[in-house]
């Protein structure tokens, strides 16, 4: 199991829909986020992309030097860019973080956001663009056509043509930093059957994910192919279910009906099927969002992409995890308000559930107690369940 975190490039807060309890997201806060993922042993980390974030390359660059084993998820969005800037980005980034890059394929769902930034498709071309892209990007990376007379690779395709594309400095991964994907309607389904590595679902309930999961096998064997399979979840755990269920209910304390009837018509606009299965999981209203045992649907409120989270103590939450991975889910994207406590909080309360982390039992003798000292000589009592001192 892989188990990424989250950089708030597009804010950070304690509360849902309000300043109140917001904090400044600048370098020194994602540094100390994506640090604190580093060294409690997640295996990677996603930055989010659009307008109403950082840009992610630059800000996922700006932490290559800050951590050592962290992965980045990082988007390439089709359409706007070109093949080759995205090929020369990824094997750059890649050659300098040592192998440490991931690919998130975005092609968007909200037509004004991309209008704005120049790309006037539909949903349809948009998923032309992104085939095409993703075929040039993948062969020129790989290093195909190289003996071509253009001396790389050819392309000519609707809405892309090249001729010669190829990169001199190659990425460290062979043959390219692996692709994530998400999507939920038939052309994103065929999309990823066919090129993609690692398909994502937001999450939904745990047969609707079955579904997805079953038809995303049947399509990439039709290919000859095999995915992987990952899930973006939010997450609030704490030591007892009525603690967890509490903290639940105070995130989304300042959202009112207004806020919540704005935001819905809004994401209404956008032709993300992803975000219309979000959206009927709650129907715009605070008063079921439970949508299936320990998922909780009240993030969906106002935030678009990702609106679920699972709720619930540490044994739970795990279990529902674990249920997810008995479906092939593989890559568990995790995130929590506020992002740099909730990191700590789940890395504790949760890896050693998982066997996840850096902290064991046998590296005690080689950093000290785990805890406080007590009365300058007395050490903390060592906990049998999770297998460090606490």
């Amino acid at each position: 199991m892989n188990v990424f975190w989250f950089l708030p490039t597009h804010g950070d807060s304690r509360y849902l829909g309000t300043s109140k309890g917001a904090r400044q997201v600048d370098f020194d806060y994602l540094k100390q986020v994506a640090v604190a993922a580093d060294t409690l042993g997640y295996d990677g980390v996603l930055l989010p992309t659009g307008r109403s974030c950082e840009d992610a390359w630059v800000a996922a660059a700006s932490l290559i030097g800050a951590t050592s084993k962290l992965k980045f998820l990082v988007a390439i969005r089709p359409g706007l860019s070109t093949p080759g800037l995205a090929v020369r980005m990824a094997a750059t980034f890649d050659r300098l973080s040592k192998g440490r890059l991931l690919i998130n394929v975005v092609t968007g769902g909200d037509q004004a956001e991309l209008e704005a930034d120049g790309l006037h498709a539909s949903h349809s071309e948009r998923y032309e663009i992104t085939d095409e892209f993703l075929k040039v990007w993948r062969a020129s990376l790989a290093g195909e056509g190289v003996g071509n007379e253009s001396g790389g690779y050819d392309f000519k395709g609707k809405h892309i043509q090249v001729k010669g594309a190829k990169t001199l400095y190659p990425a460290v991964q062979k043959p390219y930093p692996p692709l994530y994907f998400g999507g939920s309607s038939d052309a994103a389904h065929e999309l990823a059957a066919e090129q993609v590595d690692v398909y994502l679902t937001w999450g939904e309930p745990p047969a609707a994910v079955a579904e997805k999961i079953a038809d995303m096998r049947a399509r990439a064997a039709r290919h000859g192919r095999t995915l992987k399979f990952g899930i973006r979840l939010h997450v609030i755990v704490r030591e007892t279910s009525e603690e967890a269920w509490k903290a639940a209910d105070e995130l989304i304390q300042y959202v009112d009906d207004d806020l919540i009837a704005r935001a819905q018509t809004s994401f209404a606009k956008m032709d993300s099927e992803g975000q219309r299965r979000m959206a009927a999981l709650h129907g715009g209203k605070k008063d079921k969002l439970e949508v299936s045992p320990n998922l909780w649907a009240g993030v969906g409120l106002v935030r678009g992409g990702a609106g679920t989270a699972l709720v619930g103590d540490p044994q739970t939450v795990a279990a529902r995890m674990l249920e997810y991975a008995d479906l092939g889910i593989e890559t568990f994207i995790l995130s929590g308000y506020p992002h740099l406590e909730e990191s700590y909080r789940f890395a504790e309360l949760v890896f050693p559930l998982l066997n996840k982390g850096k902290v064991r039992s046998d590296e005690v003798a080689l950093t000290g107690p785990f805890g406080e000292v007590i009365s300058n000589d007395i050490l903390p009592k060592v906990s049998q369940s999770q297998g460090v001192q606490a």
